[in-house]
């Protein structure tokens, strides 16, 4: 773990009476008064970055770094982040258990115990990109088609099955169960992690681009290529460059009748508009409060569409509200919150209380029901206007979003 080099090493209580220790980023403020405006995602990095501080990899000056980070700042420093665990897909996942196999397999040759190649981060792995659907519309449709998957891909399971025997941190996830990113918000995310006493945050790196739904949870992470996620799962930081912070404040509430898909086209527009790309996006305000875990989820899911590294919603009581209403034990949800808190990352904040590197403002009670633009999400069309917006773009040149027809 770490080298407590910025003395941060701190004992917190548990809501049960219990006490843990963390990294803490109050303490480390006391040195950097900065931290304590850095927007919520950068501050669950920071955390990252001086937990893992030894000194090699991850240096004091990293630290320093990111610790005084500026909303606009040139960008020419990267953050080594280490996440706290990995979720793969099956099409990228299964080859990733076979380096892992063939390294074992090197071990072995060079005599070597293989058991040392083992991930150093618990690791994921659902089953839902390859899935095929045969049989429907009857009531055994999900057994039969099971059977079938089964059956198709036996040799294939084997050797999922092979890999959660093999290695301590590896599970699997089957089919059947649900889309990876729902399965993650609603099971595999835990809040925080503990490791030799020391709780931490949970983050992620995942081999698909909507793993940014865990935003919505407060989960920092986001998707990456196979190499990326590979390096993540033996411990390895993921290198990425320090970025631009776009606060969103979501102001009133959403309308009756107005759905998250409505509320998503309408953000997904305005973040196309102002260019976010690369950028992480953190929504706050007293409209953010107003918005159930789902609604944040479906937003946060669209982050590949509106370009941006991340659509991230702090936690706040609506998060411990879905955690408890999703299965999670007494004992987790309480290390969940407490953390939280004794880091004061625990809740929305308000206008004015961080530092962006710009600040956009949307009034949810503008929002209108919409559908996604005929040919991308973000462009979006009044369902007033479907009619007369179609009749237009029928005749336009495609270069104009158009169909260039007579």
């Amino acid at each position: 773990m770490s080298n407590n080099a910025f003395n941060t090493l701190k004992s917190f209580t548990l809501g049960s009476g219990g006490t843990g220790q963390l990294h803490s980023l109050p303490a480390l403020a006391r040195r950097f008064p900065n931290v304590k405006r850095l927007p919520v995602s950068i501050r669950i990095v920071l955390e990252s970055v001086l937990r893992n501080c030894d000194g090699k990899k991850i240096t004091e000056a990293h630290v320093e770094q990111l610790a005084n980070w500026r909303p606009n700042d040139r960008r020419v420093d990267e953050i080594p982040f280490v996440v706290a665990r990995v979720v793969l897909q099956d099409f990228t996942g299964v080859p990733l258990l076979a380096d892992l196999a063939a390294m074992r397999g090197v071990a072995a040759a060079m005599g070597r115990n293989p058991k040392t190649i083992e991930p150093l981060v618990p690791v994921d792995l659902v089953v839902d990109h390859s899935v095929m659907i045969d049989h429907f519309r009857r009531p055994d449709a999900l057994q039969l088609n099971m059977q079938l998957e089964f059956e198709r891909n036996a040799e294939r399971y084997q050797f999922m099955k092979w890999g959660m025997q093999a290695f301590d941190t590896f599970k699997v996830v089957p089919p059947g169960i649900g889309i990876v990113h729902q399965v993650n918000l609603e099971y595999l995310a835990r809040g925080v992690h503990r490791k030799a006493g020391v709780y931490y945050p949970d983050s992620l790196v995942g081999t698909d681009s909507h793993t940014t739904m865990i935003n919505g949870i407060g989960v920092v992470g986001w998707g990456v290529g196979g190499i990326e996620a590979e390096a993540g799962m033996l411990g390895q930081p993921v290198y990425f460059l320090t970025p631009d912070v776009v606060g969103v404040h979501l102001k009133g509430q959403l309308r009756e009748g107005c759905t998250a898909t409505d509320l998503v086209l309408t953000i997904t527009e305005m973040l196309r508009r102002e260019k976010v790309v690369g950028k992480f996006v953190e929504f706050f305000g007293e409209g953010t409060r107003s918005l159930a875990v789902p609604d944040r989820a479906t937003i946060a899911n669209m982050a590949p569409e509106y370009g941006a590294t991340m659509g991230f919603f702090p936690v706040d009581e609506k998060t411990i509200d879905y955690f408890e209403g999703t299965g999670r034990t007494a004992e987790e949800i309480d290390a969940f919150e407490s953390y939280f808190r004794a880091q004061g990352l625990f809740g929305v904040p308000r206008a004015g209380q961080i530092d962006y590197s710009t600040v956009l403002e949307l009034d949810l009670g503008s929002v209108t029901p919409s559908l996604a633009g005929p040919k991308r999400p973000q462009d979006r069309i009044e369902i007033g206007k479907v009619k007369s917006t179609f009749a237009e773009l029928f005749s336009k040149p495609v270069a104009e979003n158009g169909f260039n027809k007579d």
